[in-house]
């Protein structure tokens, strides 16, 4: 049976104790990514021809194609990367006890020792294109590393079906429920975390000081106006 430091044993022993969950990337947005980096692609490639072919010794032409070449690269690479998302963009391996992100080109492994999952908000950018190409229901799931500075997010969207996103969803919780990392006192606080009232009276001992500071400057002039 697994132990942890903060770890609930009976909780664990609820868990799948082998297996991998894969949820892959929304097919829509695969296909999506497919055809713009495809038609950017071919774009690009005969931006960089047209401007090799009539540099000539031109400067301005060889950067341009230096640039549209360099642009088309990254294209390929775009494109490549969607069949690694279309076969998971996140995936929960029971087997190796940990939550496994596909990032472009790199497998981010959270153990579950120290994960931590939660209902999530879109940034200003995601929210817009929610609004206005979405289905206005998307749902957002935070993936934490609590020892980490940088934690990650899915949304419903992002996944192949919604009932994929209820799936991880109901996979990550358990886990972090079950292993209990949040509770640690070493976790990484942002700032929004940390003790509101340390900040408050921080501030308050900040503001009596100048206001104290302002009295007493204002006392001495009085005395040295009443002095003359």
């Amino acid at each position: 049976m697994d132990t942890t430091e903060f770890g609930d044993s009976a909780k664990i022993a609820l868990l799948p104790q082998e297996g991998v969950h894969c949820y892959p990337g929304s097919k829509a947005k695969i296909n999506r990514n497919r055809m713009i980096s495809a038609i950017c692609c071919v774009a690009f490639v005969v931006g960089a021809i047209l401007c090799f072919l009539k540099a000539s010794g031109n400067m301005v032409f060889i950067i341009a194609g230096a640039i549209f070449a360099i642009l088309a690269v990254c294209m390929v690479l775009v494109f490549c990367q969607t069949f690694l998302v279309a076969k998971y963009r996140v995936a929960v391996d029971y087997n190796e006890k940990s939550i496994v992100l596909r990032y472009r080109y790199s497998q981010i492994k959270i153990p579950f020792e120290n994960f931590d999952a939660r209902q999530g908000k879109p940034d200003e950018a995601e929210a817009m294109i929610d609004k206005n190409f979405g289905s206005g229901n998307n749902e957002y799931l935070v993936l934490d590393d609590v020892f980490q500075d940088a934690c990650y997010q899915t949304s419903a969207n992002d996944l192949e079906s919604r009932e994929d996103f209820n799936s991880l969803k109901a996979d990550c919780l358990a886990i972090a429920d079950a292993y209990g990392a949040r509770n640690s006192e070493d976790k990484v606080k942002f700032y929004f975390e940390k003790d509101k009232d340390d900040r408050t009276s921080t501030g308050d001992e900040d503001i009596d000081k100048i206001i104290e500071d302002a009295q007493n400057e204002k006392g001495e002039g009085d005395l040295a106006n009443s002095d003359e």
